[in-house]
């Protein structure tokens, strides 16, 4: 398989899995953890494939232009720090998925769960192969939203749905901050491929701007990391299921930052400032997180507190902007990665065969479950640090390198707390070990139903913990890889390697026996601590987190009551007295002439005539604000008007679209004020009438003398000739207007859709309501005091519009087909359809035409954004930009030589959204109309 086809199968088969596995909910679990499970199998066979031609120097990459213009690129790179990030993903995530299959009961959501973990899985794999910092910025996002589903999968727990928040706000929050730091990165680098940044570092180091983007970037890792004081998220986040914990919050998400720190390690590093933030943060997270886990009693709980100060140890390494700190962060990383995972799923077993995770009501499991105790009582000992085991061999590590980081002109400082955090670490791991399954039962129900299960679930961390033996019996076996990674995080070769369990009597060593004993004493006065511990106060940052954010809450709710009051009439005007003074004020600091020297063109009697015209029906729909179907005439009027000029200055797309608008807005207004009385009251006095007509005033002179200032000058260089230019030769149309709309400018017209869509989406919404409540019996009042037509169909009307049905249709396809050369497109024959369907609604009643709808409005918009999407997305395919579009003429009997081209499914979507966007509206109206007749008739009826 071609290398370029590997990186990309990488990174979109977890997607591409998650879908299928969201189709596909209905199925059995067999099924979805059959699917997640083989797809990660298959992602870490492939990583396999690549290892060795990374391992000896040989960086595979792909590059694909997204959003050039802005330094986006779609680049995946495979390095030996995203190999072992990569593999650990993919690698734990095939564990964890069968693990899961038989975790999960059979009546959870499991389509939901695997899909979502496997969104999960891809979001991560972008995050470690990324060659783009943007790119990466796109999958972090994506972390944050997955593990949000994934956190709060229990939906019907209150725990769940706060922490799932909680987790949310805390990382998106960081992720933002992140977005800043990344992108003043790039600027100062000059670029935003990863390679470059990584040569770069001493033009990012040399920069004024460096200790913002530095403390923007570690805001971002922090956060996502669980560093103090954002950590309070984590131990909350241990109410997803177990394996989304063992996933998510020991081997993958919560090192997303710790691996974004390894990456720009040879960009940030080296600095005084760097050093003292990022070993400080991870100093006190380390002794923190093992002091609060020391006390904690839910299994979950120790374990998520474990590892926030096992990430802090990680991220001090990392900050001493030593290489052999690096080697020793790498190195942990690995264990740490299978010890934890490991002790994760095993005590999701505790959980699921006992029934209980409070330590306090365990005890002398090994009896009942010797396989799981074997298992986490060998995973805790990694974690404890004690030998013979890769725990120990990395702590040692980091212990030695502490003694060469003197933090604030203190050399002692560092290795001391160091050591500290090492001993409490040592006491809550043999804590856990000896809770649970040593001594007598504390309480006889979870013991007496408490049993080893089957394979299935004690395999994986079974896998794990042989992992961990063997890092710590044979670590030189993991040496080519830590020393390739080390390599990519110092951006030079890593330093010579003794990954061995014995170096000597040696100072860190003297420490680590001092941690284990000081652990083990800790352990013995437990109880006595415990007490103290329990009588003292202590600040919860759960609280603190939930009061900012009340005081934020009301704090911005008091803002936005202040600046956006009830008042509709009052929003407007301060909006559009904003705009006029904005507008006046760029006109008078801009300066310049205000009329250009571009000759103008002598006004035509009919020109004068349309433009009083205009100025009249204006000043009409103003006096008659009150009578609104006189004020709707009147905007007919003005619609014409406008249309009449277009068709006077050689503009027939915009006349035929201005058309087509002012009959479909007509109509709908039509249906829309039979829903209002008949006489609005009145609501602006005539002060504030006349402030209102100042202000349109001076808006109306501001727009007119932009125009007139505009339409006097010669523009240079303007980009009609350009689209004159290419319009056949580039998008296959004569049409220039349609070509610029699907071809040279189609992104703007894919937004242009989706905002329509969601136009009519919130039309929808907001006229749903419009029958209930105090706003349904205001309607059931106007509607019993309007008369009603005698004849509610009129025969000639009906007969007429049905006759027209077939002729505007065929008229509406005719202008669809000839829009890329001639006037018309998707979107004016969305309108003509419109019309037609319109028509028959009008004639024969909202019932007779519902009932022959084939198509809902929704399904219509939804289709017509796909498609329009999957036309762009099509080009990619075949190496052009997003949107770009392909055309060719044909040839066939009878019919001549035609033209085809691929902006006419672009066109097509047009066309889908535009018409299901006015059908929803009158859909809405229609309904409204209904059930408020149907209120008023029911409250009218005299009681049986």
């Amino acid at each position: 398989m071609a290398t370029p086809l590997v990186l990309y199968t990488l990174v979109l088969l977890p997607f591409v899995t998650a879908l299928v596995i969201a189709f596909s909910s209905g199925r059995g679990r067999a099924l979805h953890s059959g699917l997640a499970a083989t797809a990660s199998g298959a992602g870490l066979l492939l990583i396999l494939a690549l290892a060795p031609r990374v391992l000896a120097g040989d960086i595979p990459r792909v590059a694909a232009a997204w959003v050039p213009a802005i330094g986006l690129d779609f680049t995946v790179m495979l390095d030996p720090l995203g190999l072992l990030f990569a593999g650990l993903i993919l690698g734990i995530g095939l564990l964890v998925m069968v693990f899961a299959h038989f975790y999960l009961g059979a009546h959870e959501a499991s389509g939901r769960f695997f899909a979502s973990l496997m969104l999960f899985q891809g979001a991560m794999l972008g995050i470690v192969v990324s060659g783009n910092v943007l790119l990466l910025l796109v999958f972090w996002e994506l972390t944050s939203l997955s593990s949000f589903l994934l956190i709060g999968f229990w939906r019907d727990q209150a725990e769940a749905r706060q922490g799932a928040r909680m987790a949310l706000a805390v990382t998106g929050g960081g992720g933002l901050v992140l977005i800043a730091g990344i992108v003043l990165l790039g600027l100062v680098a000059g670029s935003f491929d990863l390679p470059t940044i990584l040569e770069r570092g001493d033009i990012v180091r040399a920069s004024p701007l460096y200790p913002v983007l530095l403390l923007l970037i570690l805001v971002g890792c922090f956060t996502k990391s669980a560093q103090f004081p954002f950590h309070f998220w984590l131990p909350h986040a241990m109410a997803a299921p177990t394996p989304v914990s063992a996933y998510l919050h020991s081997a993958t998400m919560v090192k997303a930052g710790v691996f974004l720190l390894a990456r720009l390690w040879p960009v940030l590093a080296g600095t005084d400032l760097y050093t003292v933030v990022v070993t400080g943060v991870g100093l006190v997270t380390m002794t923190f997180g093992a002091w609060v886990a020391l006390f904690r009693h839910d299994l979950k709980s120790i374990l998520a507190y474990s590892t926030i100060s096992q990430l802090g140890l990680l991220v001090m390494l990392l900050g001493f902007s030593l290489e052999l700190a690096a080697v020793a962060a790498v190195f942990h990383i690995l264990n740490h990665a299978v010890f934890k995972a490991a002790l994760f799923l095993s005590a999701g077993i505790v959980d699921h065969e006992t029934g209980t995770r409070d330590i306090r009501r365990l005890g002398g499991l090994a009896r009942v479950m010797p396989i799981t105790a074997i298992v986490a009582t060998l995973a805790a000992a990694a974690m404890a640090g004690l030998p013979p085991l890769g725990g120990f061999i990395s702590k040692e590590m980091m212990l030695g390198e502490t003694l060469a980081v003197g933090l604030f002109g203190l050399p002692w400082l560092v290795p001391m707390v160091a050591t500290i955090a090492a001993a409490l670490s040592a006491g809550y791991s043999l804590r856990l070990a000896t809770g649970l399954f040593f001594g007598a039962p504390r309480d006889a129900g979870p013991h007496a139903r408490a049993h080893d299960p089957g394979i299935g679930m004690w395999l994986s961390p079974a896998l794990l913990v042989v992992l961990a033996v063997l890092l710590g019996l044979a670590p030189m076996l993991a040496a080519p890889l830590v020393a390739s990674v080390s390599g990519a995080v110092i951006g030079a070769p890593a330093p010579a390697l003794d990954l061995s369990l014995w170096h000597g009597f040696t100072l860190p060593l003297a420490m680590s026996i001092v941690a284990i004993a000081v652990g083990a004493l800790l352990l013995g006065r437990h109880p006595r601590l415990l007490g103290w511990y329990e009588r003292a106060r202590h600040l919860d940052a759960k609280r603190l987190f939930d009061r900012g954010l009340a005081a934020t809450d009301a704090g911005v709710r008091r803002l936005v009551v202040a600046v956006h009051t009830p008042s509709l009439q009052r929003m407007v005007f301060a909006v559009f007295a904003v705009v006029v003074l904005l507008a006046v004020d760029g006109a008078v600091v801009g300066g310049g002439s205000f009329t250009g020297s571009r000759a103008g063109i002598p006004a035509s009697p009919v020109a004068v005539l349309a433009w009083v015209l205009l100025l009249a029906a204006t000043g009409a729909v103003l006096g008659a604000q009150r009578r609104r179907l006189r004020a709707l005439v009147f905007i007919g009027v003005i619609g014409t008007v406008i249309a009449l000029a277009f068709v006077y200055l050689s503009a027939p797309d915009l006349a035929l679209t201005q058309i087509a608008v002012e009959v479909v807005t007509i109509i709908l207004l039509l249906l829309a004020l039979n829903l209002l009385p008949k006489t609005p009251p009145l609501l602006s006095s005539p002060l504030r009438r006349w402030r209102d007509a100042g202000l349109a005033a001076l808006g109306g002179l501001g727009a007119g003398s932009a125009a007139w200032a505009m339409l006097t000058r010669n523009p240079n260089d303007p980009i009609s000739g350009y689209h004159i230019a290419n319009s056949y030769s580039g998008g296959g149309g004569t049409n220039i207007v349609n070509v610029t709309l699907v071809d040279f400018r189609a992104f703007d017209t894919l937004g242009e859709i989706i905002v329509l869509g969601i136009a009519g989406l919130a039309i929808y919404a907001l006229l749903d309501t419009a029958t209930r409540g105090s706003a349904g019996a205001r309607l059931r009042t106007w509607q019993a005091d309007m008369p009603h037509s005698p004849e509610r169909h009129p025969v000639m009307f009906v007969m007429a519009s049905r006759i027209l049905l077939p002729l505007v249709l065929s008229v509406g396809v005719f202008i669809f087909l000839r829009g890329h050369n001639e006037p018309g497109g998707g979107f004016v024959a969305a309108l003509v359809v419109a019309i037609a369907i319109l028509l028959q609604y009008l004639a024969s009643g909202f019932d007779w035409s519902d009932a022959r709808r084939r198509i809902g409005e929704h399904v219509l918009i939804a289709f017509g954004v796909l498609i329009a999407m999957a036309t762009g997305l099509g080009s990619l395919l075949f190496g052009a930009n997003f949107l770009a579009s392909a055309f060719g003429y044909f040839t066939l009997p009878i019919v001549g030589k035609f033209e085809l081209a691929t902006a006419m499914l672009f066109d097509l979507g047009v066309f889908a959204v535009v018409f299901g966007a006015v059908m929803l509206a009158l859909a809405q109206l229609s309904h409204i109309a209904q059930r408020a007749a149907r209120a008023a008739a029911e409250t009218q009826r005299p009681p049986s």
